[in-house]
């Protein structure tokens, strides 16, 4: 995130001596100029043939500001479209850090006709590598929907995709020991943080927002990690942006289709969350997530697992449990999947996808190598954090 400081001077107050609302906005505006002149410079417009013209702005005023006070304002792109992006700002008080202001700037780009043209791809370059620097959780909006995201480092892209009923926290370890990565972890939609539509749930959707996520942050190839769920996703991402995809790790997770048993499953869990609520869903899931080593020696590994369950929102629940439900069968494209660097890793005391079908799994994926973590359930990420996080690493490092 981008920090501007400006002062505030009495030409731009009321007679009351308050930093006046209309000279907020060129303030503001100051503020993204002088952004543009630290980066690419303020002719970036210009030299592309485009101009951000505002079609909508959003101001909410949170306290005063007077004469000499000095304001930082940051500003962060969390929108991108074809032609339209949209900049939040914030303005805080440099001597208390109080919060002046805020402010969400809807832009499209035209040309001298005033017709819409793309946005620059400098210009989103450019903030996005601001984002990454910044390494810190983000609320990014794509596809209608905000999603916390954790953007951490620099380097090749390592995109981490959580399982159900869960949230970004999982990779915890992973997150904070893969230095020399860009490591990204968003809450899905429906998940943590993130927004949670009553509607707009399936693996498309799910992949359509990663692919967004990593337009936004200004990312084109990346390697997926995807836990049970975040697999299923992972898949889908395949299906549609396969050139995007530089490597792949499958955490406990299977290319097969639900059961007409399974399938029936979902609904019935779909609709404990409905009547009884999140917390129903943890009680009745939490044995099956975790081993049983995890079960008798890790109380609080335990108890934050069943935490970040029962924080889902209900209707990320529901709308989890549809999309996998209707999911297609991936088993087919494992033989395809020759010449992308994949690792399957599956924990010894996983009930939900057992050793055995993870290997069936690796073996059928050309090429594919497999890690057993021992003493793990379902969730090694969590169980086993530095023996996952090994494995990930020896096999990121091994990349071509």
């Amino acid at each position: 995130m981008t920090a501007i400081q400006l002062t505030v001077y009495p030409d731009e107050c009321d007679a009351f001596g308050h930093l006046n609302q209309a000279s907020f906005l060129s303030l503001f505006e100051r503020a993204r100029w002088e952004t543009l002149r630290a980066g690419p410079g303020m002719d970036l417009f210009d030299r592309t043939g485009t101009w951000p013209a505002v079609r909508k702005t959003t101001i909410e005023y949170h306290a005063a500001a007077f004469p000499g006070d000095v304001l930082r304002f940051e500003q962060d792109l969390t929108h991108l479209g074809r032609t339209s992006f949209t900049m939040r700002q914030v303005a805080r008080r440099g001597r208390d850090d109080a919060l002046i202001a805020t402010a969400e700037f809807l832009f499209v780009c035209v040309n001298r006709q005033g017709r819409p043209v793309a946005v620059p791809r400098e210009f989103n370059d450019f903030m996005a590598s601001r984002r990454r620097e910044a390494g810190e959780v983000q609320r990014l909006t794509v596809n209608g929907v905000a999603l916390a995201v954790d953007v951490r480092g620099d380097g090749p892209a390592v995109l981490f995709i959580h399982g159900y009923p869960l949230d970004r926290s999982i990779w915890t370890h992973q997150l904070a020991a893969l230095d020399g990565w860009c490591r990204i972890a968003p809450d899905l939609r429906g998940s943590g943080q993130s927004d949670a539509p009553d509607l707009g749930y399936s693996m498309d959707t799910y992949a359509a927002d990663l692919v967004a996520l990593l337009d936004l942050l200004g990312i084109e190839r990346v390697v997926l990690v995807g836990h049970s769920m975040g697999g299923y996703i992972a898949f889908e991402f395949l299906r549609r942006w396969r050139d995007r995809v530089r490597g792949l790790i499958l955490v406990d997770s299977r290319a097969e289709a639900d059961t007409p048993e399974g399938k029936k499953g979902r609904d019935t869990a779909a609709a404990t969350a409905r009547e009884q609520g999140a917390e129903a869903v943890a009680d009745s899931m939490l044995a099956k997530m975790l081993g049983a080593s995890t079960l008798a020696g890790a109380p609080a590994t335990v108890e934050r697992v069943r935490g970040i369950m029962a924080a889902m929102p209900v209707a990320g629940i529901v709308g989890a449990l549809g999309a996998m439900r209707d999911r297609p069968d991936s088993s087919a494209m494992l033989p395809e999947l020759g010449g992308i660097p994949t690792l399957v890793i599956v924990g010894d005391e996983d009930e939900v996808i057992p050793a055995a079908q993870a290997r069936a799994m690796a073996d059928d994926i050309p090429g594919a190598s497999l890690v057993v973590i021992r003493s793990a359930g379902h969730l090694p990420s969590m169980e086993r954090p530095v023996e996952t996080t090994d494995a990930i690493l020896a096999f990121l490092e091994g990349l071509p």
